[in-house]
């Protein structure tokens, strides 16, 4: 039996991939900061919290990441953790850089230690690409970060780059788009209308306040981009992979979807303050998952249709 060790079990994309790595046999090890006083509600929500086995762990922290490390002894690690709203990281870019940047290099730095054969996996982010332009950016696309969180995420996709070249580590990044799920915390802007979207349909009074509406993504479905995470793995030489559905729509179109499926329309509903746009915001995302289907033979089956549809239902599959 492999054992397995998710750094950040808690959140939404640890949560899946625990799921799927159960599914297939592993061991499950998953971290966060404080074990005994997180909650594992995602764990729970998918019914495997009495299956993975949690520990606390630090990632800033090189001896926090030893100790676990030394005592899992993992063939494959996931790198979920880390800060992970742009949004937020405006308000707190130590924070974010820390624990995305410094949390990286130090799970690196312990690989390397202890020489041993683990495979490495590390969540990179579409939002280093910055503003695509209308043009899908692919691996050779180069980085154009627009905010603390993309900087962070940049630096810890070179750092593993590094590693991959200078020491022979089986390291890669998933450069990963948007992918939503109900397991997605209230502050990311897709939950946030789709509950209340759910809400508005029993008491049409309530107004939801959002920033820039006008901004283009690509929304995904997040258990479908954890087994992209698994294959990235299983390949025979580690690469870096962009995944993402190839279509990129506005967030008015999200919200247009959103409040269809509760009988509403989102106009009614729905105010704009200039107040809560981002100091730099990305206009218009775009993304090219050709040499994931290629090479790993991945491709999405959800667009943001079903992604909306599966958020509004609550459905965790």
């Amino acid at each position: 039996m492999k054992s397995v060790l998710i750094c950040g079990v808690s959140g939404q994309d640890g949560a899946y991939l625990a799921r799927l790595l159960l599914k297939k046999g592993y061991r499950v090890f998953g971290t966060s900061r404080d074990a005994q006083m997180s909650s594992f509600h995602n764990l729970k929500r998918l019914s495997i919290h009495g299956e993975v086995e949690t520990l606390s762990m630090a990632p800033n922290d090189f001896r926090s990441v030893l100790s676990v490390m030394s005592r899992v002894e993992p063939q494959e690690v996931y790198n979920l953790s880390g800060q992970s709203s742009v949004g937020l990281s405006f308000e707190q870019p130590v924070e974010t850089m820390e624990s995305i940047a410094i949390g990286t290099l130090n799970i690196l730095e312990v690989i390397r230690f202890l020489s041993r054969d683990i495979r490495f996996y590390n969540a990179g982010s579409c939002e280093c690409f910055g503003d695509t332009a209308g043009t899908p950016a692919k691996e050779t696309t180069l980085f154009a970060p627009r905010s603390p969180y993309a900087v962070a995420k940049s630096a810890a996709h070179w750092q593993v780059a590094n590693y991959r070249e200078a020491y022979g580590l089986r390291a890669c990044t998933g450069v990963l788009s948007n992918h939503e799920s109900p397991l997605r915390p209230g502050r990311f802007v897709t939950k946030k209308i789709c509950d209340a979207a759910r809400r508005m349909a029993s008491d049409p009074r309530e107004k939801l306040v959002l920033g820039n509406t006008r901004i283009v993504r690509d929304w995904g479905w997040a258990p479908e981009y954890v087994e992209a995470m698994w294959m990235m793995l299983q390949a025979d030489t580690p690469e870096d992979f962009v995944i993402a559905t190839g279509r990129s729509v506005s967030l008015e179109f999200f919200l247009e979807l959103a409040f269809k499926e509760a009988g509403l329309e989102w106009r009614d509903h729905v105010e704009i303050r200039r107040d809560l746009f981002r100091p730099s915001d990305i206009p218009d995302s775009r993304a090219d998952a050709t040499m994931a289907a290629s090479k790993l033979g991945w491709k999405a089956k959800h667009d943001v249709g079903d992604v909306v549809r599966k958020m509004m239902s609550e459905s965790l599959d």
